[in-house]
C-alpha cells in the first residue's frame, strides 16, 4: 500500500512539474503568449487556460516579434499542437482546420495589446479572437469593453472540450462494454473479476448510496442507467481535466454550457417522470385557494432553480480548483524568482491532490441531487 501511495505521489509531482514547463508556453498557432511579467498577465493567462480552445497544445512555445503594421512574426517555434476541425455555417457548410488561422496579428485597446489570428477559408476572411471566430469584414473592431463587434458565423467546431468529451465516451465504452459482455455471458450473479470488480464497486455505490435512498426501492432501477452515465461521465471528465498534458488539460466541467446541458437533461427527466401527486403539489399546492396566485408561480420557479443550482455548483467548483492551481504555479513567473517554488510547488501539489477528491465529490453530488429531484417527482402521496 505504501509503495502504491509513493508511486501515485511521484506521478502527481511529475505532472505538476510538467505543468510548470507549460506555463509560459504558446497554446497554439492561434494564440500568442509570452512570459508572465505582471499580475495582469498572470490573470489573463489563467483566464485563457480555463477556457475552451480550437487546438490541443502538447509541448513547446513560440518566440514572436510584434511589428508596427499590426502583424506578428514567429521568429522560432518549438510548439507542438494538434489543430482541431473548424465547422461553420456561413452561407452553407464550411469545414477547415484551426491551423488555417495562421496569420498572427495584434491590436491595441486602452493601452493593452491583444493578439488574435486571421485566416482565409473558402475565399472568406475570418479571425479567431479569444478562441471565438468572427468575420473579418473591414477589420477587427472592438467596443469600449474590448469585445469584437464583428459578426459571427454559426460555429459547430470540434473544440478541445468537445474532443475531450468524445475521448471520455470512448474510454467509458472500452471499460463497460467488455464488462457487460461478461455479465451477459456468465450471468449477473457471477463473481466479478479484474475490470468488472473495479467497476462494480462504483456501480453498487451509486445504487446503494444514491439511487435507492433518494428514489426508493421500487423505482430506482429505471433510472440507474442515467445516474450511472452522468456519474462516470462527470467524474472521468473531471479527472482528465487534472492531467496537465495531452490528452488531458481540458476544463470540460468548468464550461458552463456542459454543466447546463447536464442540468437541463436532469430537469427534463424529472418533469417527465413526475406523477400526479408531483404536479398536484405544484399546480394545486396545499394552501388556501386565495394564495394560489402567489404559491403556484413560486412552485414553478422552484422547479426552475434546481437545474440552475446544479449548473452553477459543478461549474464553479471545478473552475475554482483549476484557477487556484494555476495561480500557485504562476507565482513563480509573476515574481520572476525561482525561490517562490518552495511555496508554489507544495501548495500546488496539495491543491492538485485535493482536486482528485473534488473530482469524485462533484460527480457524486451532481448524481445525488439528480436522484433526489427525480425521487421527489416519483414519490407517492402517501410518503409525504
Amino acid at each position: 500500500m505504501m509503495l502504491y501511495v509513493k508511486n501515485i505521489s511521484r506521478i502527481i509531482t511529475v505532472a505538476l512539474f510538467a505543468l510548470l514547463s507549460l506555463l509560459p508556453s504558446n497554446a497554439s498557432a492561434t494564440i500568442v503568449e509570452g512570459t508572465v511579467n505582471s499580475s495582469k498577465e498572470l490573470n489573463d493567462f489563467i483566464t485563457h487556460h480555463v477556457k475552451d480552445a480550437h487546438s490541443w497544445h502538447i509541448w513547446g512555445e513560440n518566440k514572436t516579434q510584434v511589428n508596427a503594421d499590426g502583424t506578428v512574426d514567429v521568429l522560432s517555434s518549438t510548439a507542438i499542437h494538434i489543430g482541431l476541425p473548424v465547422i461553420l455555417i456561413d452561407n452553407g457548410l464550411i469545414t477547415a482546420n484551426s491551423d488555417d488561422f495562421n496569420e498572427l496579428r495584434w491590436i491595441e485597446h486602452d493601452g493593452d495589446t491583444t493578439y488574435y489570428a486571421q485566416g482565409k477559408i473558402n475565399e472568406t476572411e475570418y479571425i479567431m479572437f479569444h478562441e471565438k471566430i468572427y468575420h473579418l469584414g473591414s477589420g477587427l473592431k472592438l467596443d469600449e469593453k474590448g469585445h469584437p463587434t464583428n459578426s459571427r458565423p454559426l460555429d459547430f467546431s470540434l473544440t478541445q472540450n468537445v474532443m475531450s468529451m468524445l475521448l471520455s465516451v470512448v474510454i467509458l465504452l472500452l471499460l463497460f462494454l467488455p464488462a457487460a459482455k461478461k455479465y451477459k455471458k456468465q450471468g449477473v450473479h457471477s463473481a466479478p473479476k479484474g475490470r468488472q470488480n473495479f467497476l462494480e464497486i462504483f456501480v453498487v455505490f451509486v445504487r446503494d448510496e444514491i439511487a435507492k435512498p433518494n428514489i426508493g426501492e421500487k423505482k430506482y432501477a429505471r433510472y440507474m442507467p442515467y445516474l450511472l452515465t452522468i456519474f462516470f461521465f462527470i467524474w472521468l471528465n473531471n479527472l482528465l481535466g487534472l492531467v496537465p498534458f495531452f490528452p488531458g488539460a481540458s476544463n470540460v466541467s468548468g464550461n458552463i454550457a456542459f454543466t447546463a446541458v447536464l442540468a437541463v437533461i436532469t430537469y427534463l427527466v424529472t418533469q417527465f417522470s413526475g406523477n400526479k401527486d408531483y404536479w398536484k403539489h405544484i399546480l394545486l399546492p396545499p394552501v388556501p385557494k386565495a394564495l394560489y396566485i402567489i404559491m403556484i408561480p413560486v412552485e414553478i420557479i422552484g422547479t426552475l432553480t434546481k437545474p440552475f443550482a446544479l449548473t452553477i455548483r459543478l461549474f464553479a467548483n471545478i473552475t475554482a480548483g483549476h484557477i487556484v492551481v494555476l495561480a500557485f504555479m504562476g507565482i513563480i513567473f509573476s515574481a520572476k524568482n525561482i525561490g517562490w517554488a518552495g511555496l508554489s510547488v507544495p501548495m500546488g501539489l496539495f491543491i492538485s491532490v485535493l482536486e482528485l477528491l473534488v473530482a469524485f465529490l462533484q460527480a457524486f453530488i451532481f448524481t445525488m441531487l439528480s436522484a433526489l429531484f427525480i425521487g421527489t417527482a416519483v414519490e407517492e402521496h402517501g410518503h409525504h
